[in-house]
């Protein structure tokens, strides 16, 4: 009979369970030769000393041990770990003791060779490598105060980002804090509503914000290249010189121009006193400016995305579809200069009721989108300034209802984790566009990589405050010592605690949802002051909205 090895397993004192789990210790993923997988071992918060036990279907000859089951750090495989061994149920179970513990979420790889015999001289029919990854500590890295208090100090963390860390020139947002003069059109337009709100809660005064957001419309008025009154993607902070998003993309970038505009009429819209008459002038002539119509291609009833001087149409990206792009195609309908027809969103955007999915995910039907809606941006950048509470069109009956039952699919999905992730669970969701250990990806159920990324999880706080809040707290006060800089902007980009990685950069695109979301979770602020907009309500009537906020 061979002697086989079941498994590296942490048994009760008991020796007659066969698969149980000793409570003193955690593994968050123990892989067997890369197939075979263990998760979610019991934790009851001793570590230093706690064992590795492997079970052996007979009593092992105990001088064959040594040299044959070696415990060491993944990527220091020549370093073996000091342990003890110890032996119990008659010699048929092996106890690893490290004798200086193993570290919190760390990577550990576990040798045991065909060397060992049993008692009565049968060899092991095989030997196994296991690579355990020990979970991240528990331990609150900082003080509990009231959610209030913690929802105050994310919101102003995170604001620093477009205050503190904006390029020194132009004060419009860099791409990401590692971008150097790149600076982005979209992310500066959230940045901006992220000033209002922090003008409100007295992070900076209203005549600081103001300041501020006249030097960006300056630089975009005076500086900036312009297409067809469309601005690009990135831009030279320094020069205002058009920085190419991809190499025949050199151009306007009518999407992220929205996400520009949506913030700088929410900024008109705030800045309503006499004496503010300059800002609100500035913004509306660049507003007036944009020619939506022309990203309409010679009539073909869709928004295109690109146009380059040098290459036209050559990206060919349509925006149709649901995806982040409705804010997009609501201001196009708003222009009072460039307008597009109300077919254009019929045909383009809704594709004739073809972006409708209707299908149930987790128990939430998901009235649009693809298979798992998509990540969870699509229920964010454009709702920044649009209210989806009450509002409704021809095609989806309550917007509400599509990106709260977003959201809850996207943390249901995490729960579940069919992927075996470490660390997915109630409190550790959120997939969406963010960096990876694999580079930037859309991360999404369909696109799961193992990337949680934290704007993911809070800028969903108004759909999902109970599920939000709770990931906020798991964020800060159980991950905070390596997703939070406290002398920095909040949190990090993402994180993936299977891979081991953590972000050590922030983006613009993911900074500003955080502040904007957050707060029209808590006042409404900006939900408010966009849809109060005329040219908007106009825009939305045109096309068939209807909204508890239209006059």
């Amino acid at each position: 009979m061979p002697l086989l090895a079941a498994a590296v397993t942490l048994l009760l004192p008991t020796c007659q369970q066969e698969e149980v789990y000793d409570t003193s210790f955690r593994i968050a993923q123990l892989v067997v030769d890369g197939g075979v997988q263990y998760d979610d071992v019991t934790y009851s918060g001793v570590w230093a000393k706690s064992p590795l036990k492997i079970r052996f279907t007979q009593p092992v000859d105990k001088g064959t041990v040594e040299g044959n089951i070696h415990l060491m750090p993944y990527e220091d495989e020549e370093n073996l770990l000091d342990v003890d061994v110890r032996y119990e149920c008659g010699d048929s179970v092996i106890g690893l003791y490290p004798r200086d513990g193993l570290d919190f979420f760390s990577q550990y790889r576990l040798n045991v060779w065909q060397g060992i015999r049993s008692a009565q001289g049968t060899l092991l029919n095989t030997g196994r490598s296991y690579t355990i990854i020990t979970e991240i500590d528990t331990i609150d890295k900082y003080p509990r105060i009231p959610d209030e208090e913690l929802l105050d100090k994310v919101q102003r963390h995170t604001f620093r980002y477009f205050w503190e860390g904006a390029h020194p020139h132009c004060g419009m947002a860099l791409e990401r804090d590692q971008a150097g003069n790149t600076v982005t059109t979209g992310g500066t337009g959230f940045g901006i509503m992220a000033m209002i709100v922090a003008a409100e809660r007295d992070f900076i005064t209203r005549a600081e914000a103001y300041e501020r957001i006249c030097r960006i419309v300056e630089f975009l008025k005076d500086d900036c290249e312009t297409f067809h009154g469309a601005f690009s993607h990135w831009i030279d902070g320094s020069t205002g010189k058009t920085l190419p998003f991809s190499p025949t993309d050199n151009g306007a970038d009518i999407v992220e121009t929205s996400f520009l505009m949506q913030g700088l009429l929410t900024a008109r819209q705030y800045f309503d006193q006499p004496q503010e008459e300059a800002l609100r002038t500035d913004i509306t002539a660049l507003w007036e400016g944009v020619e939506w119509s022309f990203f309409n291609r010679d009539r073909q009833n869709v928004l295109y995305w690109n146009w380059s001087p040098d290459y036209e149409w050559a990206v060919g990206l349509p925006v149709g579809g649901w995806s982040e792009a409705l804010i997009t195609y609501v201001l196009a309908a708003s222009s009072p200069t460039h307008p597009i027809d109300k077919q254009v969103y019929t045909t383009g955007w809704a594709q004739g009721g073809d972006m409708l999915n209707g299908q149930t995910y987790y128990g939430y039907t998901l009235p649009a989108g693809s298979d798992y809606g998509g990540p969870l941006f699509f229920a964010h950048y454009s709702f920044l300034g649009l209210n989806p509470k009450g509002l409704r069109d021809t095609y989806i009956d309550d917007y509400w209802e599509q990106n709260r039952n977003h959201t809850l699919i996207n943390h249901s999905y995490c729960v579940d984790n069919p992927k075996r992730y470490v660390g997915y669970g109630n409190a550790c969701w959120g997939l969406t566009a963010s960096d990876g250990n694999n580079g930037y990806s859309a991360h999404d159920p369909s696109n799961d990589q193992g990337v949680i990324a934290p704007t993911a999880a809070l800028s969903s706080m108004p759909y999902t405050p109970q599920e939000s809040m709770a990931a906020l707290r798991h964020f800060y006060y159980k991950l905070g010592d390596r997703l939070w800089d406290e002398e920095g902007y909040g949190f990090y980009d993402a994180f993936n605690l299977t891979a081991r990685w953590f972000d050590d950069q922030y983006l613009a695109i993911d900074q500003g949802p955080i502040i904007v979301m957050i707060e029209n979770y808590r006042t409404g602020l900006i939900w408010d002051l966009f849809m109060s907009i005329p040219e908007v309500q106009d825009g939305l009537r045109k096309l068939g909205f209807s909204s508890p906020a239209l006059n």
